[in-house]
């Protein structure tokens, strides 16, 4: 199975779909092979003395939160991405879009 051909259908997060939307985010950024931010910590930042592996996980990490950050926010509605637009974190980002859901 070719995952690049896999549709997955991802609603725009109105507040009322949160449990589908999050479901559907998740999956599709698995097959995207960006969710390594979403997995992981966030490396020690580079320095003159890091090694070429130490970079090479950094760069992965870093790629990886951006790619995912902006994916998010374009699945959800303006309103809905203002309360959480300042967050540049994919984990952050998640949590605080958890808060302002999980309870409704």
């Amino acid at each position: 199975m070719n995952f690049s051909d896999m549709r997955c259908d991802i609603p725009e997060l109105r507040g009322d779909n949160y449990k589908v939307w999050k479901e559907r985010i998740l999956l599709h950024l698995g097959w995207m092979d960006i969710d390594y931010a979403i997995r992981k910590s966030k490396p020690a930042p580079i320095t003159e003395t890091s090694q070429p592996d130490e970079v090479d996980l950094y760069e992965k990490w870093e790629r990886s939160n951006r790619l995912s950050v902006m994916f998010i926010k374009t699945k959800m509605l303006a309103s809905i991405r203002g309360s959480v637009d300042q967050h540049n974190n994919i984990r952050e980002l998640l949590k605080a879009i958890d808060d302002q859901f999980v309870s409704s």
